[in-house]
């Protein structure tokens, strides 16, 4: 019935009284006209109405003791006869019982999960444009996620650090991750992942570019205003669908499976919206902030040990050396040289007034 508007299972539910007042209409309808559904639905009925008036004849007086009888001969064909006899009506039996218990549940969970399957295609997400569409339109602004990448040479490698901690304090950003390299031979080299606010990505950018020498830039624009709306929209439907299910929960009273059915169904729809709440979170943050990757490297001269430089550095040792002891002496001089001159005048012209006293006498 793959042609038909109603399928086989909702044919059984209608013959029943079980299926929904809407579709129910649909199904009376199709079956006015439709000759082959009509014969199905014949059959159906005819099949119900055997199993329903089917039952279990209780053995007769006459055919009891002949029955017996035969069981109690000795023979092979007697004791086959009687051990197929009895085990077809033990399994027609059994079939019944199944038969009786199994449909009202396979019936009931069928019919929850056409619940579920119409309250999800009601709520199922809109989209406003295909994937082959250049960009889509919105009456708000486009949203755009930045990357830069910048790298810098330096000859002072911890000034220009302390710099960098500045600005990014300064611009209400932080470091996302900050990695220093010390490499034996070799110069310094800092390795950062920048988040600054997008309203101040130029200020900053231009700042940290006079830090040092560039030796390369890049930036980068990603468009994801289709993306964000998709999210939000499919955000939104999610959250309908838990609604009603969680309505649906409040207000059946029906069977253990059917409400562990739903519940299970409830569960599945709060981690999708668990999910698509984290991934709006970070794009959210990717447009907020500017991801900038800061690159910095030392101007690093290895020592030269040859003998001439060796002299070279000899002399301009001494040199500063001596230059040291003049400044040190000079602020001496400077700092003590007066209290010196007040101690002299004290104690030398009484010394000599005495002296040539002693002298005199």
């Amino acid at each position: 019935m793959t042609n038909h508007p109603i399928e086989q299972d909702e044919l059984m539910a209608y013959l029943d009284g079980e299926l929904p007042a809407d579709r129910a209409s649909a199904a009376a309808g199709h079956l006015e006209h439709c000759r082959e559904c009509q014969s199905l639905a014949a059959d159906f009925q005819g099949v119900q109405r055997r199993l329903m008036e089917w039952q279990v004849e209780p053995v007769s007086q006459e055919i009891g003791p002949a029955l017996f009888a035969a069981l109690k001969v000795p023979s092979k064909r007697a004791r086959w006869a009687a051990h197929w006899l009895w085990g077809a009506a033990a399994t027609a039996v059994t079939l019944l019982i199944v038969v009786s218990l199994v449909q009202p549940r396979l019936r009931s969970r069928y019919q929850v999960s056409q619940m579920i399957d119409q309250v999800s295609a009601a709520h199922a997400p809109r989209r406003t444009a295909t994937a082959g569409d250049q960009l889509v339109s919105f009456n708000d602004a486009v949203m755009i996620a930045r990357t830069a990448e910048l790298s810098l040479t330096t000859s002072e490698f911890d000034r220009t650090r302390a710099s960098l901690e500045e600005i990014v304090k300064r611009h209400n950003g932080y470091f996302g991750q900050l990695n220093v390299n010390a490499a034996s031979g070799a110069g310094r080299t800092l390795d950062a992942t920048l988040k600054i606010p997008a309203e101040q990505r130029d200020a900053a950018i231009a700042e940290i570019k006079k830090l040092g020498r560039v030796e390369a830039e890049s930036q980068i624009g990603e468009e994801v205003t289709a993306q964000y709306k998709d999210l939000e929209a499919r955000l939104s439907n999610a959250r309908n669908t838990e609604q009603r299910l969680t309505d649906i929960l409040r207000q059946r009273t029906g069977k253990l499976s059917d409400v562990l059915a739903v519940e299970e169904s409830i569960s599945r729809v709060r981690g999708e919206i668990e999910q698509m709440e984290a991934e709006k979170k970070t794009l959210t943050k990717r447009v907020e902030f500017l991801t900038l990757e800061v690159r910095l490297m030392e101007n690093y001269r290895k020592p030269d040990d040859s003998i001439s430089s060796r002299f070279r550095n000899a002399t301009s040792a001494g040199y500063k050396l001596m230059i040291g002891e003049v400044v040190n002496t000079a602020l001496f001089l400077l700092a003590y040289g007066p209290s010196i001159l007040i101690w002299v005048a004290l104690l030398f012209f009484p010394a000599r007034l005495a002296w040539r006293k002693l002298r005199r006498s």
